[in-house]
């Protein structure tokens, strides 16, 4: 029998434990509120062998979802899977999901964003550093014109695990982070009138909203909000709109990290090229 409930009411960790110590396969269906955000745990003998949320797969699928604040489930016993994409035990994968969650928000104080740019500082041509053969990976993709999301493609790593290896690299001062809006498209807002940019406004901040409905930040989004109807208000246009990118985007980095960073990211482009 099936059986369902909120992510508020009882976490995932609790859910999956609850589930595993009575050695259920099964898969859990996660759908997150206000949004079209799914994914699948599935169990075999109690054990998770595969996640999927978005484009991710295995343990990265696991991750994203173990940070959801809310969201609705389902567990469905029987339904089972060819695919194994995890190895870990049950216990190591929620432990390391909890220490991702804590390690994000030190991480996220020097990288806000996953689509900042990694570029060289004066000191990187002066200094001579001893680095490891994963910070050497790193050092040899940044050519100052791809995002981080961009270099961890290309190192095949999670955004996550690129972001690890640059904070030495910013810490140690021979890298730092230069903003790039270039890819939202702003001809369009340059022809809307004072009221149609509030909307937009408006839109990207349900749309943050949404992504950290149940959240204990989801109030910080509100200043920011207020801040860019103010520059609508006098006439700053494009750039309020912009400015509220930028904020909300780096709320909800840190607060749900660099993936749904780019969910939101994903969807303010929707909103601007409509």
């Amino acid at each position: 029998m099936a059986f369902q409930g909120s992510l508020k009411e009882l976490p995932l960790p609790d859910i999956i434990q609850l589930v595993s110590v009575s050695g259920k396969t099964g898969v859990f269906s996660l759908r997150r509120n206000g949004d079209s955000s799914s994914g699948e745990i599935y169990l075999r003998g109690g054990q998770i062998v595969h996640a999927h949320a978005g484009d991710l797969q295995g343990e990265e699928a696991m991750y994203e979802l173990a940070i959801w604040p809310e969201g609705e489930f389902v567990f469905t016993p029987g339904k089972e899977t060819e695919l194994t994409t995890i190895q870990k035990s049950n216990t190591n994968l929620l432990m390391e999901a909890a220490r991702r969650i804590d390690e994000w928000q030190i991480l996220s104080k020097r990288i806000p964003s996953t689509r900042l740019v990694p570029v060289f500082t004066q000191r990187a041509t002066t200094t001579s550093v001893s680095l490891t053969p994963q910070e050497w990976a790193l050092i040899c993709k940044i050519d100052e014109r791809r995002t981080i999301e961009e270099v961890a493609i290309g190192l095949d790593m999670s955004p996550f695990e690129a972001c690890k290896l640059l904070y030495g690299l910013i810490t140690s001062g021979l890298v730092a982070l230069n903003e790039d809006l270039s890819r939202l498209r702003t001809d369009r807002l340059r022809a809307m009138s004072p009221e149609e940019l509030a909307g937009v406004v408006e839109t990207i901040y349900d749309q943050a909203r949404g992504l950290l409905n149940g959240h204990p930040r989801q109030g910080d989004l509100d200043v920011p909000f207020r801040m860019s109807r103010a520059e609508l208000d006098s006439g700053r246009g494009v750039e309020a709109v912009l400015d509220l990118v930028r904020a909300e985007e780096k709320l909800v980095s840190a607060a749900l990290g660099p993936n749904q960073s780019k969910v939101f990211l994903d969807r303010v482009s929707q909103i601007l090229n409509r």
